[in-house]
This record gives C-alpha cells, sequence and structure tokens, in this order.
C-alpha cells in the first residue's frame, strides 16, 4: 500500500492526442535508491533521477470526440507499454539510459570522430547524436528519404537536430556517416535491413549534413547582421528569428543558443505569432471549407451504405444498383444533366489507387440514359464514387445500370502497372536490397516509378534492368493471385510497401517466370491493382529516363506495348536523320560523332590561343601595358568577347611573364563582365588575389569572388564602366 501514489490530475491521464481513445493510467515506477537524489511522483523533487517511469498501462475506456465531449469506447481495453532501455537501464545497474551497453558504443565512437571528450559540458550533444543518428538510420533503411513534407520531414528534423550539436561538436564537415559502422556491428546482427542499407544510410547522413552545414553558414552570417541591428536592445524581434527558421532552415533553438552566449534572447512570443499566422495562411490556402463538407458527405454516406463490391478483377461489364448521386458536395436524388459523382452497389470500375489510374468508360442505364466516366476514387474508405457527365436522359437513386469500362485503355494501364512490379523487382536485384518504392503513377501512356537510391544511376545499369524486364516478359508466364493473412504474406516473402494500409487479409500478386537460383516467382508484392494475365501481355518494356527529384529518391519514366516501341523508333529516326547529314553509314554514325567532336575540341583551342593574343597585343606590346605603381609592376587590361576560362589563363600567363607582378583583366560577354586577377608568389603575402578580385568587383557593382591568393576570379552584370573595377586594384596597391 505504501508503494501505491494516487495522483488525481492529468498527469495520471493518456490520450493520444486532442481527439481518439484516452484514458486514465498507472504508471510503474522504479526505485534505484536512497543515495541517488529525487522523490518520488508528486512530490516537490520528482525531477531526480532516483524514481524512473518504466512501464505505463493505459485503461483505454474513452473515445475523445471534441474538448469537453468524451464517450465511452464499446470495447475498453488495456494499452501496456515498457520503456525498454530503461529497464535495461535497471538491470545493468544505471541511472540513466545513455549509460546501457545500448549507447555507450556509439558515444564512444562518437568522441573518436569528433576529438571533444564527452564530459558535463558536451554529453547531452553526444546524447542527442547517439540517440539520433540511430533513429535515423532505421528510418532511412525503411525507405524513408529526408523532404519537406510527412515522414520525410520528421526524419529532416531528426537529422538535422542531430547535425546542429555536431556543429556544436566542432564539425565543419559533414561527420555523423562515420559514426554508421559503429552503429551497425552494434545492432547489425539484430537488423540486417541496416546492413543491406548501409551504403544508402552513409550517402543520405553525409548529403543531408553537408546540406544543412551551407543552412548553417547562411543563417549564421543573417543571425549575426541581425545581432549588430539590434543596437542595444537585448532582445531578438521574434519575425526575424521565425524568418531564419521558415525561409533559411535555421532552427530557433540554435538561434536561442547563441544568443544566450552573447547575454541575448528571442521574442519568443513574436515568433509564436509569426508562426501562427504561417500555418493559418497554409491552411487557408490548403484546405477549403468546402472540402471539409464534401468529407462529411462522403464519410455519411461510408456509414449508410455496404462497401462498394469490386468486380474488376474478372470483369470488364457488370450490373448494378445506383446507390447514390452526388452533386457539388450535396446529395440529391435524381440528375437531369451535368457533371456528378455516382455510387453504385457493385461495379467493374476500378478506383484510383497505389498509383493506378481509375478507369474510364461508359454507364448505361435501363431508361437508355447515359453517363460518361471520367475518373473513379475511393470515398469514405470504402465506396467507389464515379466521376463524370450524364449525357442522355434522367437518372433517379434506386436505378439498374449496366457499367462497361474502356477496355483498351485498361489493356494499357495494366500492362504499365504489371512492369512497374518487374522494374521494382530487378532494380533491387541490380541496385541492391536498400530500393524502396517512394511512390508510383500508372496511367494508359505512361508509368513513373519514385525509389530511394542514393546518386544517379549508370547507363549500364539503367541497360540491365530494362534488359531483365523484357526478358521476364518474354518467358510469358503466368500471372498469379492469392488472398491469405497479412502476417503470412510477409513471411512469405512477400514485399509491403512503407506507409501503405493493409488489411488483415491482404492480394498478394505473383509476377513472371521462376529465377534460375530458386523456384520463386520474379516479383512477390501485395496489391489491390490489376494485372496481365500473363508477363508476356506487357508486349516490351523501355526506359524513358532516369532522374533524382529529392536527395536520395530517383525517378525512372518507362513506357511498355506500343508506347515503348514508338519510344525506340524515334530514338532510331533522329539516329538515322543525323547519319544522313553526315553522310555516314548508320553503324559509323558514334565514331563519326567522336570524330566531330574531337575537332570541334581542337579548333575551340585554337580559336581560344588567338583571341587570347590578339586581345594581349591590343594597340601595343605587352612590355608597353606594364605599369609600376609603388613598384610593384601591374598589367591591367580591359577586353571583349573573351571566356571566363580563357581569361584566368591570360591572366596566369600574363603574370608569368612579369616575373613579380600583378596581372589584373576584366572582360564582357554576353552580357557578363568577368574579372581575374593573378599575383605572383612572392607577392601574395601582402596582395592576395581574392582581395583584389572582390576590390574591383565591388567597384562594378557586383559582390564576391573566390579562388586562391595567387590566381582569383569574379563575374558579376555586364558594365559600361569596367575601368572603375581596374583603379580599384590600383587605389590598393597606392594605399
Amino acid at each position: 500500500e505504501d508503494r501505491i501514489i494516487r495522483i488525481g490530475t492529468s498527469d495520471n491521464f493518456w490520450a493520444m492526442g486532442e481527439t481518439g481513445p484516452c484514458g486514465p493510467c498507472s504508471e510503474i515506477f522504479y526505485d534505484h535508491g536512497e543515495q541517488i537524489e529525487g522523490g518520488p511522483p508528486g512530490s516537490a523533487n520528482e525531477d531526480g533521477d532516483r524514481f524512473i517511469e518504466i512501464w505505463n498501462l493505459v485503461f483505454m475506456q474513452y473515445d475523445q470526440i471534441a474538448p469537453g465531449e468524451r464517450r465511452a469506447l464499446p470495447k475498453p481495453c488495456i494499452d501496456t507499454g515498457m520503456g525498454l532501455e530503461r529497464v535495461a537501464a535497471v538491470l545493468q545497474g544505471k541511472h540513466n539510459n545513455y549509460d546501457t551497453d545500448l549507447f555507450a558504443a556509439l558515444i564512444q565512437a562518437s568522441e573518436d570522430v569528433y576529438q571533444t571528450p564527452a564530459d558535463a559540458s558536451h554529453i547531452s550533444s553526444y546524447r542527442v547524436i547517439a540517440d539520433h543518428l540511430r533513429a535515423s538510420s532505421f528510418l532511412i533503411s525503411d525507405g524513408i528519404t529526408p523532404s519537406n513534407e510527412g515522414r520525410g520531414y520528421v526524419l529532416r528534423r531528426i537529422m538535422r537536430r542531430a547535425m546542429r550539436h555536431s556543429h556544436i561538436l566542432g564539425a565543419r564537415d559533414p561527420a555523423m556517416h562515420k559514426l554508421t559502422n559503429a552503429l551497425i556491428d552494434q545492432m547489425g546482427s539484430a537488423y540486417p535491413e541496416l546492413q543491406r542499407a548501409q551504403k544508402t544510410i552513409e550517402a543520405t547522413l553525409e548529403q543531408e549534413e553537408s546540406r544543412f552545414q551551407q543552412t548553417l553558414g547562411r543563417g549564421l552570417k543573417l543571425l549575426q547582421q541581425a545581432m549588430e541591428d539590434m543596437g542595444s536592445s537585448k532582445i531578438l524581434p521574434g519575425e526575424t528569428a521565425f524568418k531564419l527558421y521558415d525561409t533559411y532552415g535555421f532552427p530557433l533553438d540554435l538561434t536561442e543558443d547563441i544568443l544566450r552566449g552573447a547575454g541575448l534572447r528571442v521574442d519568443q512570443a513574436g515568433f509564436d505569432v509569426a508562426m501562427a499566422r504561417q500555418v493559418e495562411t497554409s491552411q487557408a490556402g490548403g484546405f477549403r471549407s468546402g472540402d471539409v463538407k464534401a468529407e462529411k458527405i462522403w464519410l455519411a454516406l461510408a456509414d449508410r451504405l455496404s462497401e462498394t463490391q469490386f468486380l474488376g478483377y474478372e470483369h470488364t461489364k457488370a450490373q448494378g444498383q445506383l446507390l447514390a448521386i452526388v452533386q457539388q458536395g450535396q446529395e440529391i436524388p435524381n440528375l437531369a444533366e451535368g457533371a456528378a459523382e455516382l455510387v453504385f452497389s457493385q461495379t467493374p470500375f476500378y478506383a484510383e489507387s497505389g498509383g493506378q489510374a481509375g478507369d474510364h468508360g461508359t454507364i448505361v442505364f435501363a431508361s437508355g440514359a447515359q453517363f460518361i466516366v471520367k475518373d473513379v476514387q475511393k470515398r469514405g474508405g470504402q465506396i467507389f464514387t464515379h466521376i463524370g457527365e450524364l449525357v442522355k436522359g434522367t437518372i433517379n437513386t434506386g436505378d439498374m445500370a449496366q457499367l462497361s469500362i474502356d477496355t483498351k485503355r485498361r489493356a494499357r494501364i495494366i500492362a504499365n502497372h504489371s512492369a512497374t512490379h518487374l522494374m521494382h523487382a530487378a532494380l533491387r536485384k541490380i541496385l541492391g536490397d536498400h530500393v524502396a518504392q517512394k511512390g508510383s503513377l500508372v496511367e494508359e501512356d505512361r508509368l513513373r516509378f519514385d525509389f530511394s537510391h542514393s546518386g544517379p544511376m549508370s547507363e549500364a545499369e539503367i541497360d540491365a534492368v530494362e534488359s531483365e524486364v523484357n526478358t521476364i516478359i518474354r518467358q510469358n508466364a503466368a500471372t498469379e493471385t492469392a488472398f491469405m493473412p497479412l502476417e503470412n504474406a510477409i513471411e512469405s516473402g512477400a514485399l509491403a510497401m512503407f506507409g501503405e494500409k493493409y488489411d488483415a487479409h491482404v492480394r498478394v500478386l505473383s509476377i513472371g517466370g521462376h529465377s534460375q537460383k530458386d523456384e520463386s516467382p520474379y516479383s512477390v508484392e501485395l496489391c489491390g491493382g490489376t494485372h496481365v494475365t500473363r508477363a508476356g501481355d506487357i508486349g516490351s518494356f523501355a526506359i524513358v529516363s532516369e532522374s533524382g527529384i529529392s536527395a536520395g529518391v530517383r525517378r525512372i519514366e518507362a513506357a511498355t506495348g506500343a508506347d515503348a516501341l514508338n519510344f525506340y523508333k524515334a530514338r532510331a529516326k533522329i539516329a538515322q536523320d543525323i547519319a544522313a547529314d553526315l553522310k555516314v553509314p548508320l553503324k559509323d554514325l558514334s565514331q563519326k560523332v567522336h570524330t566531330l567532336r574531337q575537332e570541334r575540341k581542337s579548333l575551340d583551342a585554337e580559336l581560344g590561343d588567338a583571341k587570347r593574343k590578339l586581345a594581349m597585343v591590343g594597340s601595343g606590346s605587352s612590355e608597353a601595358a606594364v605599369e609600376e605603381i609603388c613598384g610593384i609592376k601591374l598589367i591591367a587590361r580591359i577586353l571583349t568577347d573573351i571566356d571566363a576560362k580563357d581569361l584566368r589563363q591570360m591572366a596566369q600567363e600574363a603574370r608569368d611573364q612579369l616575373g613579380s607582378g600583378i596581372a589584373a583583366f576584366i572582360a564582357t560577354k554576353g552580357g557578363k563582365t568577368t574579372i581575374s586577377v593573378a599575383v605572383s608568389g612572392d607577392l601574395t603575402a601582402r596582395f592576395s588575389a581574392v582581395g583584389l578580385v572582390r576590390a574591383a568587383n565591388g567597384a562594378l557593382g557586383g559582390k564576391g569572388g573566390g579562388g586562391k591568393p595567387e590566381l582569383a576570379q569574379a563575374g558579376g552584370p555586364a558594365t559600361d564602366q569596367p575601368e572603375e573595377g581596374l583603379q580599384a586594384i590600383r587605389d590598393i596597391l597606392t594605399s
């Protein structure tokens, strides 16, 4: 009895959010002993480490409908959750999760990378890095990549928080990816998916940290300027902090850390106001009240009507009874003309799902009325709505109709869909098991497939995938489907798409002949879409393009059947036309193009050399062009129609001719100005080419410029007074 503490507050009530299942809870704590500071829950010093929660039992008995409105769940239950790491700490005699063997090895590896001791002033950073490295790596191994929305945004925030602490520990180059080996050494045997995805994890971490370092660089400059503009004020305006966060991705907590070190702080209230305004603007632009109203209608219909029976796996035509008519977000009893959405008791029309486009077709009623279907969507989670236009007659709820899909269009769509499955399997075979589907689009005339991969595919890899898929197509094996419990399907090796929601029983689709190594089909996935009867029905397969769409995500666009053949014919026609223009046989075209490129390269070099010589001669000899300023030789010239590469070389050659001195050239071409400055080695201690080129660029209204102390270059807008740039350099030499 003396170990039970009753707390009648919200601390002993668990909820998943503002709405949803909830109930009172019973929290179980472990007492680490009197030698540890801290008191029991509910006491004044409860924040100490003596009493640590290790378990929570939630008595799920309510459904929170809205603030102040709660109803009893029809089937109450107990949801129990144990903190594995906290129990590990108890068993290992530790008072902190991060002191257990789950984290100690990662923290030690981090010390080796950052070369900073994990003492009291740095230990929190090491703990964040270890924890977030682990979380990020598991998410990436599941096929998630950093992005600005959804789960990808969650991953990016986790990664960037760890990377901020990496910056605090002194890292100015990507470092977190170097810890992947330590993580996999510790957890790879229990989680082999980490081993399979190691290259992807490392590449994703390195790319994201590289981007974040750039973000930090920009943000630090802007924050420094904002701090200088504050004057005597000790509070940074919340609007400024929000701009750093929203526009430049600069974390608020990092802004606060930097300000705290200077004895300053952020106007938190102002930041919150700016954040609320941004959220309100986003909601107003992306989710209108009409959308809410329409969604309520479909949820109401889903509650009232039974689930639409889909017959499209076996049939392209079917009889169905009209159960509901929806027009402009309102349910109506009949329709005389115009656009509307129709719900039937059963249908052969496929509703857009899993990337596959909805069917098109016609619906003819017993009365002779005709409805043209332009799309099919699934609403309210269970009913199919046929979107289109009534072009003839009048229809009423309860009418019977013949529903017929456009079979030619369906055939092209299912060929593309089945090819997507084969391509997915081929990508995993050729690139590795880290490949995971990130999105797909299957339409009548094309297919698009997004997948996780760290870099561009080589031509050889693209050819290999294309050849692999066409080989399976030619085997012409029958497509097989089976319905089974989800758990059994996963155990059998069927691929499930991360983030997709599956029922307890799922449809498992097997496409393609058996591989040479085993008896399993080439592709086995969970899929509710429609597919070819045999692989040969796909006809042929061609990859049209491969590109990157975000960090760690690639996109392939491809075609099948006649579209694939037309793609190859178009490419062949281009080659034939070029061969005809060059008057060579098609078989010799590649060699001819190579020869022409080499000739062009040689001519460009000769032309550039001639331009440089002509520019250097100018109105007099190079010796006459040499100035001497305070004992320093200077060649300063204004040129026209000179490329940046050639200008750089000219500056180097002029400097080398001087032996000791400076060459400064400014050239205009194509509406742009280029400045090149070269400084001999004996003068770089006094005059850096970078400083000189930036001074010249600034005098011409430009910014920046870079290079090395002995050679630098800058570019800027065209100017009609380039002499001012050279004068800026002369002024520095005389100062």
